[in-house]
């Protein structure tokens, strides 16, 4: 797959230092997350790419018929494509550590890659991921870290989903971290602290 899959953003960082993907919730585009991530890894190299489906105008990484209902054939084809979009980066950069950030769509995108390919990613950040199945893990989680980050009133990922979530990692092996704010579907200070510590660890290695 190509470097150039998706239209995308690239901010350089420090050679052979953290790459950092980042993946923009629906209907925004590949610059929401950009200032973000380099807040939250300021050494990465950081991508952020574009997602190639529109909905009505407003820009996905999948398709969907309904809120919460995927089309499952169109989630396998993105997370195909998108895998190895990330697997090329990878193998140019041949970073000290590959990072991943969502938010809502691109969290989860992010997830979806995850799921199929385990060992590309070290460390990922899902921020209000909405995973309404069962996932297939292609292999195993072991030694990959997660962070979720949740509201505990968010209309669109139910709470009781993301718990569910959350076990389905561990069960597979992964080393998972939950951070829980009080409100819906917005992200608050308290999740990019511990998007930010969460990085902190993985880039050495913790």
């Amino acid at each position: 797959m190509s470097k150039d899959a998706y239209i995308h953003k690239l901010l350089p960082g420090s050679s052979g230092g953290p790459l950092l993907f980042m993946f923009h919730g629906t209907g925004a585009d590949e610059n929401q997350l950009l200032s973000l991530g380099r807040d939250l890894a300021p050494q990465a190299t950081i991508i952020s790419p574009r997602g190639d489906v529109s909905e009505h105008g407003a820009a996905r990484f999948f398709r969907r018929t309904g809120e919460g209902v995927y089309d499952m054939d169109d989630l396998t084809r993105a997370t195909d494509k998108m895998a190895g979009f990330v697997k090329a980066h990878v193998e140019a950069a041949k970073p000290s550590v590959v990072l991943g950030l969502g938010y809502s769509n691109g969290a989860n995108i992010l997830a979806s890659v995850v799921f199929a390919a385990p060992a590309l990613l070290d460390a990922s950040v899902l921020m209000h991921p909405l995973i309404p199945f069962e996932p297939k893990v292609k292999g195993s989680l072991a030694g990959r870290h997660i962070l979720l980050t949740a509201g505990k009133r968010d209309p669109i990922c139910p709470p009781n989903l993301t718990t569910r979530l959350e076990a389905y990692l561990r069960a597979d092996g992964a080393d998972v971290t939950v951070e829980w704010h009080e409100g819906g579907h917005e992200v608050r200070p308290n999740e990019i602290e511990a998007a930010r510590r969460f990085f902190a660890g993985a880039a050495q290695g913790v």
